[in-house]
């Protein structure tokens, strides 16, 4: 591929701040809930901070930020009509949109649904402080659909007001524009983005346009209280979807839109407003805790099931979805710690309650001989979903040795109100109840190595899309029942030398009542409960200081995952021994990032994954392993009160050709979206600071 890089003329100037001293001791509060060393906690948790997450990339998608985490599989889809594919040992590889299986949080406000589904796009990250990603049986204490549990948290504002400004143009006619401003002092602190992202894409017919502000007031009346006020907004109209591939598609014209997706011109519209208070305050007993949050989601989206099959199918809920979701949820914690004499011990107890109400339409998605247009109405109806857990969790530590555990009450209700009665009433009602207990223990062998050992039960409920098409000609399938799971981790945590820490993992989880595909057509899958699976992995990250200007960071998950019990699908048996599709066998990241001046940085990066089964037989093309590079650089210079900033980067160093993500069990065999070539970006900023 042609591209022309444009120059970046630097701007003298000072130097960039100071390096941050590399530390061992990263605090999290994911998993416990109270701030603590993740070297001492007795799970798999990462901390991501905002530079690694961030500095040198464009600053749009999550997994951006998630390729350094072991056991995460982050796959950008090209495809912002779908959100990002993101899976945590293999829970959430099926989601064939969005994200499930997997709990969102930013802020400590769920950016999941209560029935598990998820956007990450909602999110900001250009007020990112930290990302914080748990993975194992403790992920289980943050309720339902927890595989495992990615929480992010924006920074407060503070110190001396500053305004920026950043632009970036990229390959595929690709530009970003952010503004942004925030400052703060001891009583008050306020942070303001605004962002507007644009884009043709790779692939024909994947264009979008994404605006989105954040806002944030951070108030402390006093020593002992904080008190934060959010509002975010994302405004992404008529997003192309260029739907997946066959492999002969593929193998034709990789950068191809699926006929269908042209025909019907298949695009997704998203209006999305929320609101969220956070509030804390210590006592002399302990601390209490607080979320509140409330919004609004508007979704309209055309699809491209064929008319003839809507015409032919009474049941048949048509081609376009229309609704507009409310939201709300509160939850509260008190944390509290007993001074023992020789040991500490802290309890948690909490109560998180959610909320959401769908007012949905379906529509034909034609009139006449026009297609991709709003025809007759097929579907209107009201969902609601609520998510009711009260938990208590357990911490005690005892010199060399920590203990943890939790036990959490499940409790997830679906309530259907049929207001299109012409083709059948499916008004109903369904209630999951699951307890979910964890316990976990971790030993200082030495002051250099901790081991630890973890055990929990998960459940993982359907989805209200899972739900609505699983039951009798296509009605709502309130027969399913929640997959449970048993998980085990034994692990390690070592410091090697001055500079170097490893974490070591191996897991093992078995699952009944997997959620799997039954059929497939006309644009719609129904569900059923019919296999175990059990899922075996080791994961592995090191981190290491090489010298004063050079650091390393190194990933490896290897998972086996597969059914360990026969079913049917489709009409074809699956049986015990194939493997999960979606889930890479094998994946390898990799960075090596160098600073040889304080006002100059540079970093390659590298990611392989292996091959990926596409459908449960195994017997489809799978999505070949690939490897790719990138490599970007950055420049920083101040002059007095103003700091520049540039930023070059190459994603796709060599060029390779290969399949980005895949869309499980495609009724159509349409499993495959391809990834970008080789692609350029540039950036420049400027901040002024405020005396």
């Amino acid at each position: 591929m042609r591209f022309k890089l444009t120059c970046i003329v630097l701007l003298p100037g000072l130097a960039m701040a100071e390096q941050t001293p590399y530390e061992f001791d990263e605090l999290v509060i994911t998993g416990s809930r109270y701030q603590a060393s993740g070297w001492q906690l007795p799970f798999s948790v990462n901390r991501i901070d905002a530079e690694q997450a961030t500095l040198g990339k464009p600053g749009v998608n999550l997994s951006e930020a998630l390729g350094s985490v072991p056991g995460v599989v982050a796959q950008n889809r090209q495809n912002y009509a779908q959100d990002l594919q993101i899976s945590s040992r293999g829970f959430g590889a099926r989601s064939a949109f969005g994200i499930r299986g997997i709990k969102l949080l930013a802020d400590g406000v769920p950016l999941s649904n209560p029935d598990g589904q998820g956007q990450a796009a909602t999110f900001d990250l250009d007020t990112l402080e930290r990302i914080e990603v748990l993975r194992g049986p403790f992920a289980s204490v943050y309720g339902s659909n927890s595989g495992g549990v990615i929480q992010m948290f924006s920074r407060d504002g503070e110190g001396a007001p500053k305004v920026s400004v950043d632009t970036s143009q990229a390959a595929y006619s690709t530009s970003r524009t952010r503004v942004a401003a925030e400052g703060g002092n001891d009583k008050a602190g306020f942070i303001i983005n605004r962002s507007h992202f644009e884009t043709d894409g790779y692939r024909d017919h994947s264009g979008a346009i994404l605006d989105k502000t954040f806002a944030k007031l951070t108030l402390y009346p006093d020593d002992a209280s904080k008190l934060s006020l959010s509002v975010s907004e994302l405004d992404q109209n008529d997003t192309q979807d260029p739907q997946g591939l066959t492999w002969a598609q593929v193998q034709n014209n990789l950068r191809a839109a699926a006929p269908s997706a042209l025909l019907f011109n298949t695009r997704k519209t998203v209006d999305h407003r929320q609101f969220a208070l956070n509030y804390e305050r210590s006592f002399a007993a302990g601390t209490w805790q607080s979320t509140v949050y409330s919004g609004t989601r508007r979704v309209i989206q055309y699809q491209s099931i064929g008319k003839s099959f809507q015409e032919n199918n009474p049941t048949q809920s048509g081609g376009v979805i229309d609704f507009e979701r409310r939201f709300h949820g509160i939850g509260n914690r008190w944390i509290q710690s007993f001074d023992l004499g020789s040991s500490l011990l802290t309890i948690t107890t909490g109560l998180d309650y959610d909320h959401s109400r769908d007012d949905r339409q379906g529509y034909e998605n034609f009139v006449g001989s026009t297609l991709g247009v709003k025809g007759d109405l097929r579907r209107d109806e009201r969902n609601e979903v609520t998510s009711l857990s009260p938990y208590v969790q357990a911490a005690w530590q005892l010199g060399k040795l920590d203990l943890q555990a939790g036990l959490r009450h499940n409790q997830v209700e679906f309530e259907v109100d049929d207001r299109f009665l012409s083709n059948g009433d499916d008004s109903g009602s369904v209630t999951y109840r699951e307890l979910t207990p964890t316990l976990g223990a971790s030993y200082a062998l030495s002051p250099d190595l901790n081991v630890y050992a973890s055990w929990g039960k998960g459940v993982e409920t359907p989805t209200l899309n899972e739900l609505s098409y699983s039951g009798a000609d296509n009605s709502f399938g309130f027969d399913l029942k929640p997959a449970t799971s048993e998980q085990f981790e034994v692990g390690l945590k070592a410091r090697l030398g001055e500079a170097s820490s490893l974490q070591l993992a191996l897991f093992q989880i078995d699952t009944d009542d997997e959620l799997v595909v039954e059929s497939a057509s006309g644009g719609r899958s129904r569900f059923q409960n019919a296999a175990q699976t059990r899922r075996r992995g080791v994961e592995l990250a090191l981190e290491s200081q090489l010298s004063e200007t050079l650091r390393a960071n190194l990933a490896y998950t290897q998972i086996d995952a597969v059914y360990s019990q026969d079913f049917t699908s489709n009409g074809r048996l699956i049986e015990s021994g194939n493997h999960l599709p979606g889930i890479p066998a094998r994946t390898l990241y990799g960075e090596l990032a160098w600073q040889p001046l304080e006002w100059f940085s540079s970093s390659v990066e590298g990611l392989y994954r292996s091959k990926l089964y596409v459908e449960d037989s195994n017997t489809a093309k799978a999505a070949p392993s690939y490897a790719l590079f990138n490599w970007q650089a950055r420049f920083e210079q101040k002059a007095g009160a103003l700091t520049f900033n540039q930023v070059l980067r190459i994603d796709n160093l060599l060029d390779r050709q290969y399949i980005g993500s895949v869309i499980v069990g495609d009724g159509n065999g349409r499993y495959y979206e391809p990834g970008p070539e080789r692609a350029w970006y540039v950036g420049a900023g400027v901040q002024y600071q405020f005396d």
